[in-house]
């Protein structure tokens, strides 16, 4: 296996396994940052400029010379230049492929198609080449150039926004990456799941998942009921939720907690105790879920009554103590400091020079082979001499490369 300069793979499930990514932003990247997490060695070619991503430390007006959103994509990558206006550069890429089991892109098909880099091109190329790619609206379709982000083709576009506004309201906004994030964890385990059907067929093959595929596939409890029963369902809200066992709540301090008494007469006496009520357990008004969705507004304003007299705290020992479900709405200073999602495993230390940096981790785990990230991300262009040289070229030709603009 090539080494990766100064990031040298340590274990992890996916140790010795070589990707390329040609990806910009998040959706891409975030797949090739999992495989990176989980051992694999990952080289990002980008532009002279650079993946745009590296602009997101501006574009939110931090004054540190750090870049969080693009940290959690690309640590443990290596970042070579590469100028495609060059065919020499194009060729450059066709070496690095000749070489590597992945391909990780999130590029429209029309500019892969005239870099020689779509699907079809590099699979008759390199047939054992898992080619891994995410597109906005799919593959195929009269819309599958239309340009998107995960905000409009993952939110918007899939009816996941319309179902989170409340009658009235307006559309909620999505917070970064959600479904550039999730699109690129959907790929990573297609791709996995491929190199498995490699190990057995020697043959690669394309993997593709797309931001409007994923977010249909978030909501799809609500679009098969509206498939197979012919109507959807209604969004719900405070006021009018059916089961009030599952419902959020304020306290006295005006934090939000919500019930999940999902099985509501399950739940219904918990509840009642944990709040003192327990003559409501056999209310005519409350005593089973029909009773209860028959008298939601009621009970939902009894309940509001009830919960503003007590901190959110207070009564999460009582929902405790009488085995009512129930979790709290944190903000994301409580959730940093929340001990559950440090001894969860929510937080890594990523090795940064002599010291480490603690970063959000990612979501899996491996017991028999442990993965964690090796590096912060690459600076641009920081590998470029050590992946040429692992291709076989001299300091001599990488200098030729580099003075007529093909890498940086």
């Amino acid at each position: 296996m090539s080494t990766n300069g100064n990031i040298q793979p340590k274990g992890g499930p996916l140790a010795g396994l070589r990707v390329v990514e040609l990806g910009v932003w998040i959706a891409g990247p975030a797949a090739g940052g999992l495989l990176a997490d989980w051992g694999a060695e990952v080289i990002k070619i980008e532009p002279p400029a650079g993946d745009p991503a590296r602009q997101f430390a501006q574009m939110l007006g931090g004054d540190l010379p750090f870049n969080p959103p693009f940290e959690i994509d690309n640590r443990s990558k290596q970042s070579i230049v590469i100028d495609f206006a060059h065919s020499r550069g194009r060729d450059l890429a066709q070496e690095l492929l000749a070489d590597a089991d992945v391909f990780i892109t999130n590029i429209r098909l029309d500019a892969l198609t005239r870099l020689g880099l779509d699907p079809d091109s590099l699979r008759t190329r390199h047939p054992r080449l898992v080619y891994g790619i995410i597109t906005g609206y799919g593959l195929n379709g009269p819309e599958r150039d239309r340009a998107a982000y995960d905000i409009g083709a993952f939110w918007a576009r899939s009816g996941l926004a319309s179902l989170l506004t409340q009658p009235g309201g307006n559309p909620p906004f999505q917070r970064g990456g959600q479904g550039d994030h999730n699109a690129g964890m959907t790929l990573a385990a297609g791709i996995c799941a491929a190199l498995l059907a490699r190990h057995r067929t020697d043959e690669g093959q394309l993997v593709h998942t797309s931001l409007l595929r994923h977010g249909i596939y978030t909501i799809s409890f609500d679009l098969n009921v509206a498939l197979r029963f012919g109507t959807s369902i209604g969004v719900a809200t405070h006021e009018t939720m059916a089961n009030p066992t599952i419902n959020c709540y304020q306290d006295a301090d005006e934090k939000w907690f919500w019930l999940i008494g999902l099985e509501g007469d399950r739940h219904w006496p918990d509840l009642c105790r944990a709040i003192d009520r327990p003559e409501w357990i056999d209310d005519p008004r409350f005593s089973n879920a029909s009773l209860r969705r028959d008298n939601c507004h009621e009970l939902t304003e009894l309940l509001d009554a009830q919960f503003v007299t007590r901190t959110r705290a207070e009564w999460g020992t009582a929902f405790d103590r009488e085995d009512m479900w129930w979790a709290p709405v944190q903000t994301p200073d409580e959730v940093l400091a929340d001990p559950q999602v440090a001894e969860g495993g929510g937080f890594v230390e990523v090795p940064d020079g002599s010291h480490t940096t603690t970063m959000i981790n990612s979501p899996i785990d491996y017991f028999g082979t442990p993965a964690a990230p090796r590096a912060m991300p690459p600076d641009l262009g920081q590998h470029t001499d050590t992946v040429l040289l692992s291709l076989g070229y001299d300091s001599a030709a990488i200098d030729e490369l580099r003075a007529d603009g093909i890498v940086a």
